[in-house]
C-alpha cells in the first residue's frame, strides 16, 4: 500500500508525456546575429530579402553581404555581416528600434 501512493504520480506523468503531440522544433524564418545569418527561400516569394539582411545588418553597424542560396523547398539564403570596407566613402545607415 506505501508503493502506490508514490507511483500514482509518476504514472500520471508519463500518461502525460505519452499522449503529448510530438512535433518538431519551431524554426523562425529569419534567425541571425552580428555575424551574419539566414533566411528561409520560402520568405523570398513573400518579402524582399536583401532589405532584410541590410536592415539586420545595419543594426550592428555593418553592410550585408549574400553568400549562398539553397533555391528549394526548406531551403536557406546566408548573409554575412561585414565592417564596411576601408576607404568607403559612406557608413551603413543606423537602424534603431
Amino acid at each position: 500500500m506505501r508503493m502506490i501512493g508514490p507511483a500514482i504520480p509518476v504514472v500520471a506523468v508519463c500518461g502525460m508525456l505519452a499522449c503529448g503531440p510530438a512535433r518538431a522544433d519551431i524554426v523562425p524564418p529569419m534567425k541571425g546575429n552580428d555575424t551574419g545569418g539566414i533566411i528561409s527561400f520560402e520568405m523570398a516569394t513573400q518579402a524582399d530579402v536583401k532589405l532584410l539582411a541590410v536592415e539586420h545588418c545595419a543594426r550592428y553597424g555593418k553592410v550585408a553581404k549574400f553568400l549562398a542560396a539553397d533555391a528549394q523547398y526548406g531551403g536557406y539564403i546566408s548573409f554575412a555581416c561585414r565592417w564596411v570596407p576601408y576607404g568607403a566613402a559612406e557608413r551603413p545607415l543606423s537602424v534603431r528600434y
